[in-house]
């Protein structure tokens, strides 16, 4: 049974793909390797999978190679690959977000829209869909008003999936991901940059004031939220995949402190544009819908992601 991960050198994919192997599938992962981040990184996520036998790669951008024919005996198709950044997705890279967020996704899913052979396709959307709500915890019922235009490529993807589901009767299920964490997490999101400041004695850019409060989601918690997103009966849903508490960021940062043995220096910055105040997950209906139960508690969460940056940090 063949599965196909887009996106798969990257923080989440890779994961997923692992844990795909180890359950004793056949993958193809898809990549191109954009420069928002350093190709190196992305590779050496690669290097595990690269080793086995039931991993195949292909490297190649999603709105230029022949979807149909990669895609055309794929029994599930896990669509992680996308621009990310919040703060990046402003002014003159929008086209970048345009290209990679929504073009990509309709070229996919004109590929997947006559397939006899697809089960399931799993879309990773993004908490940022809700934008700054005063509705906490967020539910699937939430108004979505994002406040980043990455949040409205995000959200402008889940409309086109249910077009396609509508019309053609794909099956889909798209996940809102909250803040997720964990080795090989992206040198631009906040863990990454607090832990690596911290072992490295350099400030902290604390933003908000530290007065914000993010849902966080540990990788491993996620990778089973999308395996049994594509394993169950349901179709043409959408799911908030979170931690399902929130957490301000100061208290974050003592955690840090408590279990890297290094005191934090901290500066503090006014909110940046497209940033919201706070997120949390009402999580109940991937909880009876899908069995989604998050295991992984914030410290173990944070004892891995430190163990990791510490391999790297100079």
């Amino acid at each position: 049974m063949k599965v196909v991960v887009t996106g798969a050198a990257g923080f989440i994919g890779s994961h997923l793909c692992e844990k795909l192997i180890k359950e004793g599938h056949s993958v193809l992962g898809i990549d191109c390797f954009t420069d928002y981040y350093s190709k190196e990184l992305k590779k050496a996520n690669l290097r595990e999978l690269n080793k086995g036998k039931n991993f195949d790669f292909i490297e190649g951008n999603l709105n230029k190679i022949d979807l149909k024919n990669i895609l055309s005996d794929a029994a599930y198709v896990f669509h992680l690959a996308a621009q990310a950044g919040v703060r990046a997705s402003w002014g003159k890279d929008f086209n970048i977000y345009t290209d990679n967020n929504i073009l990509a996704l309709a070229n996919l899913l004109e590929a997947l829209k006559e397939s006899k052979k697809l089960k399931k396709l799993v879309f990773a959307s993004s908490s940022s869909v809700y934008g700054d709500t005063r509705e906490l915890p967020v539910k699937e019922t939430t108004a979505t008003n994002p406040v980043s235009p990455y949040g409205v490529t995000k959200l402008a993807g889940e409309k086109l999936l249910y077009s396609y589901g509508t019309n053609f009767k794909l099956p889909y299920v798209a996940l809102r991901f909250f803040t997720v964490f964990g080795p090989r997490q992206r040198p631009d999101m906040g863990f990454n940059i607090f832990i690596t400041k911290m072992l490295k004695k350099e400030t902290l850019p604390v933003y908000a004031g530290g007065k914000s409060t993010r849902d966080f989601t540990y990788v491993s918690d996620i990778v089973d939220g999308c395996l049994l997103a594509a394993k169950s009966k349901v179709t043409g849903e959408i799911f908030n995949l979170g931690g399902g508490h929130r957490v301000n960021l100061l208290e974050v940062i003592k955690k840090i402190e408590k279990i890297s043995g290094v005191k934090a220096k901290l500066q503090l910055f006014k909110a940046q544009k497209g940033d919201v105040a706070h997120t949390w997950s009402d999580i109940s209906k991937a909880k009876k819908m899908l069995g989604y139960a998050p295991k992984a508690s914030l410290a173990f969460g944070l004892e891995q992601e430190i163990e990791w940056l510490k391999k790297g940090v100079k």
